[in-house]
């Protein structure tokens, strides 16, 4: 299975790593559960959810960073991507998450989120971390919180998604680590 160039970090349930062409069955899966889609981008196809994909293993090329394939130890599943994100004109430093209906409720996104953002500050050397949440997403919100970010007002994001109403939450590594200690 050809994977994106990158690091694999590991939780006590999770692994995490680049985008693989293995993962297209959960990605697509994803993306084609309108419920699970809804504030990531929408319901798509196959097909786009592959450039979604595709898109993904390119940031790890080109940047030397992208959301990080969620995987369950237990089980090998496919369970979402979570992790850094900054494509062209984004509002700043983001870790984002989108996960399958199956692996809602389960603090998944708060286990990957916290090791990518240790991640992303210790190796990317970012100073703040954001994340985008549509004001409708309360899960997230809730997610967010348990990370420690907080709402920092409204956003904008690039085409083809500035017609997208968001919230900045975030917080700055200074935040972050006197919260880890």
């Amino acid at each position: 299975m050809r994977v994106a160039p990158g690091p694999t970090l590991e939780t006590q349930r999770l692994i995490l790593r680049p985008t693989a062409e293995g993962d297209l069955e959960g990605w697509a899966g994803m993306m084609g559960d309108a419920e699970a889609a809804r504030f990531i981008g929408g319901l798509q196809p196959r097909s786009s959810a592959w450039r979604g994909m595709a898109s993904m293993a390119g940031s790890w090329s080109l940047k030397g960073f992208g959301m990080f394939s969620v995987i369950e130890k237990s089980s090998g599943q496919w369970l979402g991507r979570i992790g850094p994100w900054q494509p062209e004109d984004w509002p700043g430093t983001e870790v984002g998450w989108g996960l399958t209906r199956a692996a809602w409720g389960q603090g998944y996104a708060v286990e990957a989120a916290t090791a990518t953002i240790d991640w992303a500050f210790d190796q990317l050397g970012w100073d703040e971390v954001i994340h985008c949440i549509d004001p409708e997403n309360t899960p997230s919100q809730k997610v967010a919180e348990r990370l420690g970010s907080y709402n920092k007002g409204r956003g904008q994001l690039p085409a083809p998604f500035a017609d997208h109403v968001i919230d900045i939450w975030g917080q700055t590594r200074d935040e972050w680590r006197a919260r880890r200690r």
